[in-house]
């Protein structure tokens, strides 16, 4: 979408159409809406050709007549001459045949947003990666207890799928992302997981599932998501097992993972709720699981309404109608922070804390909805949801009537 080289800025919009509209009317509008307003300097196809701005990444959906979407276009221009080309796509009123409104949801400046990784990466670093040189007794036993069981780990499908040594043998078998993820359970003494290693789920796979009693434990994220979405429309799924949002079957402890499995849900369970797993294991890491009833989702995957919703969190609802705020809640729905919906994105990304969820007087697009998924973020409740094309399975979304 942008040359990581040279690109200092990228400008987020959000486009409306009164009609069906596709995403080569939406880049001849900007072209054609935009020609000649600033100038030859800032003419937009000749900045495109000096390679000063981007490619222009449109998004859209059209339903019930209707287009929405997002546009990004990243810039290596300075901040004014960025300001003055954001501004005049808002000029933009038609697209095509339809009346249309383009307006700035921000301008996010690529390199703050690099210097924050930066500094999050070598604070990890710092913690964690200098080899103190101390290598303790019990220590030295676990390595050689776990190079016995990685040594058992075995390869189905012509050595493409790393597997437990117990997969072909047992009644049920364990459906995890990786080869990591066997190693893992194998340290707890585990032996009949097998690894999908990718979204194309292997056919030995496939063949295992029909004939064994199958479960999917997967990774808490968008990667784990996507795998179970592929199970379930390939492979006899009997039940799932939940990782935390934003945890992995690799990083889970003996524990976790016994937790984990011991709380699985039947696969029907699993798709007509897809929290229900988690909000077993321990509702109030999960605030927004204190009541299924208050978000989950209809057969369309909308927001549902608020009734049923814990009287603390349905306060904060209350509370925020009218002040055109967004507020970051603790697990107990306490307010942690409270900020401009304008500063939502730029506040996510810093983030790393103990926000539960969070309740704002706007509106949730799908990059937010995304840095949520993310960071972990259990709920939202807003009071409209824009552009929602793949909702992640473990945000909570909360319409506020």
């Amino acid at each position: 979408m942008y040359s990581p080289e040279t690109t200092k800025y990228l400008i987020h919009l959000t486009l409306e159409a009164g009609g069906v509209v596709e995403k080569p009317d939406v880049v001849g509008a900007i072209f054609g809406q935009t020609e000649g307003l600033l100038g030859e300097e800032l003419d937009l196809r000749d900045l495109q050709r000096s390679g000063r701005v981007g490619r222009i990444d449109v998004q859209i959906s059209s339903k019930k007549g209707e287009t929405k979407g997002t546009i990004q276009i990243s810039s290596s221009l300075d901040k004014a001459e960025t300001a003055l080309l954001a501004a005049s796509l808002e000029m933009i009123d038609r697209v095509g045949p339809c009346s249309a409104s383009v307006y700035v949801d921000g301008i996010e400046d690529i390199r703050i947003t690099k210097r924050r990784k930066i500094a999050e990466r070598a604070k990890e670093l710092l913690l964690e990666s200098f080899d103190e040189g101390t290598i303790k007794s019990y220590d030295l036993l676990d390595e050689v207890r776990e190079t016995i069981r990685v040594e058992k780990l075995v390869y189905l499908e012509d050595g493409k799928v790393p597997a437990g040594p117990n997969v072909i043998d047992s009644d049920a078998i364990l459906i995890v992302e990786g080869r990591a993820d066997v190693v893992n359970l194998l340290k707890c003494g585990i032996k009949n997981a097998v690894a999908v290693e990718g979204t194309s789920v292997p056919g030995i796979i496939i063949d295992l599932c029909e004939k064994k009693t199958a479960t999917a434990f997967l990774d808490g994220d968008r990667g784990g998501e996507l795998i179970l979405r592929e199970l379930l429309q390939v492979a006899d799924i009997d039940f799932v097992a939940y990782c935390h949002p934003g945890r992995s079957v690799e990083g889970m402890t003996r524990k976790e993972i016994t937790k984990a499995l011991r709380n699985k849900v039947p696969v029907d369970v699993a798709v007509n709720h897809p929290h229900e797993g988690l909000s077993h294991e321990k509702q109030s890491e999960t605030p927004a699981a204190a009541s299924d009833a208050a978000s989950d989702q209809s057969p369309e995957g909308s927001p549902e309404a608020t009734e049923a919703i814990p009287a603390t969190l349905k306060g904060q609802i209350s509370g925020i109608k009218g002040t055109n705020l967004v507020r970051f809640l603790s697990p107990d729905f306490t307010v942690l922070r409270e900020s401009a919906p304008e500063d939502v994105v730029p506040i996510l990304s810093d983030l790393n804390g103990d926000v539960a969820g969070l309740v704002i007087d706007g509106v949730i697009d799908q990059m937010v909805l995304d840095l949520m998924a993310d960071k972990g973020i259990g709920f939202v409740a807003a009071r409209d949801f824009r552009a929602i094309s793949k909702r992640p399975l473990s945000v909570k979304l909360i319409m506020i009537a």
